[in-house]
């Protein structure tokens, strides 16, 4: 049985007690039983008699599927909350053509009873529907959030060595002019964060090299 090992932030590779080729379909196992079918991509390393390979999902999910998904679920769940909000707003208006007439509560007549449960049905009702409007927002806003990251890369997608690759020219071109004095340092330490960011992207494109090269 293939399973999945966490190799790095956001990355897991297929752990295989077989060997496989490159473009290879295998079923890779869940830690809660679940197979996901996977195309194999690089053997990374071997450890103890398993074979550690990249992967990516034969389906197309990734993080940016992932993200999209997510930006749906809020999507459902904000119109359904608007949709529940609308509806208590519109039975908060039971009794209206009544209760437009300002009569007040007769204490002392049997009235005086339905009287007061209709006005604490609709203001219960009108909390409950300001509620969900509430929820209707807030679920809105991951809805946003979610759907800002649908085009989002990272380390688990062969795409990312291509975007590495370029990150990390870029950050050691600046890195360069910025030591050669090409490009002025804006305070002291400005050398110095130059070089970590070069620093950081060399290691992530070095990574994506070892993964999707």
């Amino acid at each position: 049985m293939n399973t999945y090992h966490k190799y790095a932030s956001n990355v897991f590779l297929a752990k295989c007690t077989e060997k496989h080729n490159k473009g290879d379909v295998i079923e890779v196992t869940t830690k809660y039983g679940k197979d996901n079918e996977s195309i194999v991509y690089n053997l990374v390393f071997e450890k103890d008699g398993f074979f550690y390979y990249s992967i990516i999902r034969a389906d197309g999910f990734n993080v940016q599927e992932r993200a999209k998904a997510r930006a749906n679920r809020y999507t459902q769940w904000a119109n359904s909350a608007i949709g529940q909000s609308r509806y208590l707003q519109q039975e908060a208006n039971e009794g209206q053509d009544f209760l437009a007439l300002g009569e007040p509560i007769k204490t002392d007549h049997y009235s005086g009873r339905r009287h007061r449960a209709l006005i604490e049905r609709n203001h219960e009702r009108m909390r409950k529907s300001s509620e969900l409007r509430k929820k209707a927002e807030r679920h809105e806003e991951k809805a946003e959030y979610w759907a800002s990251r649908e085009n989002d890369i990272n380390i688990s997608m062969p795409e990312s060595l291509e975007l590495y690759k370029y990150k990390f020219e870029e950050t050691e071109k600046f890195h360069a002019d910025m030591k050669s004095g090409k490009i002025p340092r804006a305070h002291m330490c400005s050398l110095e964060y130059a070089k970590k960011e070069a620093n950081k992207f060399k290691k992530l494109y070095e990574l994506a090299n070892q993964l999707w090269g």
